[in-house]
Formats: structure tokens, sequence, C-alpha cells
């Protein structure tokens, strides 16, 4: 009985010190481009959080959220692709930027550009400052004609 006791507790009564550390979690930022050689000039958010939501969109969130379940994935790939660069990691992350541009025209420029490649930008707040520190930068991807899988 004690033994059943002693497995059972830790569902009753979770602990929190799976986290070793909490760091700032990265941002996805991406840049169209119309060559590879280009360099980027403009860095774009990719899926930014909202500046604001109501009380109702909050609880449909709380239900229904497959695109910010989406986000927490890609989420997890920045922070992999910031301790151990994979190649699966950053190809998930292209994929969807690609995905999105294609479906929604996030700007003007999809129309004109070539090529994509985004970066991952960690902000930390050092004394009363904000430090923006670049962390990874990933290959430059054709658009057109090249499909990830």
């Amino acid at each position: 009985m004690l033994h059943t006791l002693k497995l059972l507790l830790p569902a009753i009564v979770p602990s929190w010190r799976f986290f070793d550390f909490i760091a700032p979690s990265p941002r996805i930022q991406f840049a169209l481009l119309n060559g590879v050689d280009e360099a980027p000039h403009e860095w774009h958010e990719f899926r930014p959080r909202p500046a604001h939501l109501s009380f109702r969109q909050m609880l449909g969130r709380m239900i229904w959220n497959p695109r910010w379940n989406e986000s927490l994935f890609l989420v997890s790939c920045a922070e992999r692709l910031m301790e151990f660069p994979t190649q699966h990691s950053e190809d998930e992350i292209l994929k969807r930027i690609m995905a999105e541009l294609k479906s929604h025209s996030l700007a003007t420029n999809v129309m004109t550009a070539t090529h994509l490649q985004f970066r991952l930008l960690v902000i930390k707040r050092q004394d009363s400052q904000l430090q923006h520190s670049v962390t990874f930068h990933s290959r430059v991807q054709p658009l057109s004609g090249q499909k990830l899988e």
C-alpha cells in the first residue's frame, strides 16, 4: 500500500523541478530575397503575438488553438537549432514559413522574391536594457521549385 502511495503521490502533487533553467524564448524572423547572394535587408517576425486578446478570444484559445500548438513546436525546433543544429529542425521552420507565405501572401515582396532565409533572435534583459542577439541564420532557400521533405 505504501509503495502504491509513493507512485501515486507525484501525479497528485506535481513537481516543477523539471525546469533546469529558464531561458529567453527565441523569436523567428524571416527575410525575402531576390537571389541567393542578396544580403537580407528587412526582417519580418514570423507569427508575432497579438497585442491584445479579448476575454472571449482567450477562452476560445484555451479550448481550441492548433496554430499556437504549431508555434510551440516551432519554438522547440528553434531551441534545438540553438543548442545542436540539425537539418530537420531547420527544414521544419522553413517549411512552415513557406506554407504561410503561399497561403496568406504576408508581404507584397512575396511576388518578386525568389528566396527565403530565417534567423533566430533572442531578447534578454540586462539591467534596464534589452539586448538583441542573433543566434542562428538558416541557409537561403528557394521559394519555388524545391520542396522540403
